[in-house]
């Protein structure tokens, strides 16, 4: 991708207003079957220095135009702006909901509908009139617009009239790339007024790099910059093959706000349902109980109120 086109060619929209910092903390203590979780997992602050050629190119920028009961109460005292996953049932297990520009991540293995969940994620947003953005380093964006067109979800109109951008990019030349992206992502992100990000998948990024420790850092700085921008961020990540509660590399789930685990389990009479458990949220009262659900052609839908078995 070539790196010398006009900057302020990118867009036709105007520079989306920033959004103001949240500071308050919730001093509510956790019912029983809850988790309040106030690990702050790293210091956001301070840009991080850009080297090289930018990857961002016309390509990219155009991505971004537009077109002509858990045994808990309700309500969560607190100032913090809460949001929606937009996952029904799941949404009830979060008491008030998750905080504003948290950075989250589901984790799975394959066919539990981690794409689904993020697709379902930022048509939440798009329904409360949100600006949106779909990173894929999986899928092309003409796939992902068929699997969201499938759901009923017409997200190419979104695309059409400017709220939502669909960016396809190569894991390989995001790796090679990835100072620029972390110096133009946050600027991109703003001048969009993007609300809501999807990253799919950030174990694709973390398998560009075959020293643990390079891993570790790259990802590290890259989930700095996704702060910086100021919006509410889900990244998916394949689950590791040993221990479906853990990512692959066993790196994001402790860079990030909230984490939520989507796997298979097996009955003793071997029957396998889909469940969902959510492992930590930040600042936030939640069920810690495993929940059932199943992916329909309406989207993901949990069961709260059932057993798995």
């Amino acid at each position: 991708m070539s790196g010398d086109s006009d900057e302020d060619d990118w867009f036709e929209s105007g520079v989306g207003e920033e959004s103001e910092t949240d500071t308050d903390t919730s001093d509510a203590e956790p019912a029983e079957g809850e988790s309040l979780d106030t690990t702050d997992p790293f210091d956001a602050d301070g840009p991080a220095d850009a080297e090289g050629e930018s990857l961002f190119d016309d390509s990219f920028g155009s991505a971004f135009e537009g077109g002509d009961g858990d045994g808990f109460d309700e309500d969560f005292e607190s100032n913090i702006p809460r949001i929606d996953i937009g996952v029904e049932g799941l949404d009830e297990m979060v008491q008030g909901g998750v905080p504003s520009r948290s950075l989250m991540v589901v984790i799975g293995s394959a066919g539990t509908g981690k794409t689904t969940f993020g697709l379902q994620f930022l048509r939440r947003g798009l329904q409360n009139d949100e600006k949106a953005v779909f990173i894929t380093l999986e899928e092309t964006r003409d796939a992902i617009l068929a699997t969201a067109d499938e759901k009923g979800w017409d997200f190419g109109t979104h695309v059409e009239e400017g709220r939502l951008a669909i960016v396809d990019l190569d894991p390989v030349e995001m790796a090679n790339s990835l100072s620029s992206i972390r110096s133009d992502l946050p600027r991109l992100v703003d001048d969009f007024g993007a609300e809501r990000l999807v990253l799919d998948s950030v174990s694709l990024l973390e398998m560009m790099y075959d020293d643990q420790a390079e891993r570790r850092t790259e990802v590290f700085d890259f989930t700095k910059a996704l702060k910086r921008a100021g919006v509410s961020t889900m990244l998916t990540s394949e689950a590791s093959e040993g221990n479906s509660y853990a990512s692959r590399h066993g790196i994001i789930e402790y860079l990030t706000d909230a984490v939520f685990v989507l796997q298979y389990v097996r009955s003793e009479f071997q029957e396998t349902r889909l469940a969902v458990e959510v492992q930590k949220i930040r600042n936030t009262n939640h069920s810690r109980e495993t929940k059932p659900y199943e992916i329909t052609d309406s989207g993901i839908s949990v069961y709260q109120q059932a057993n798995i078995f």
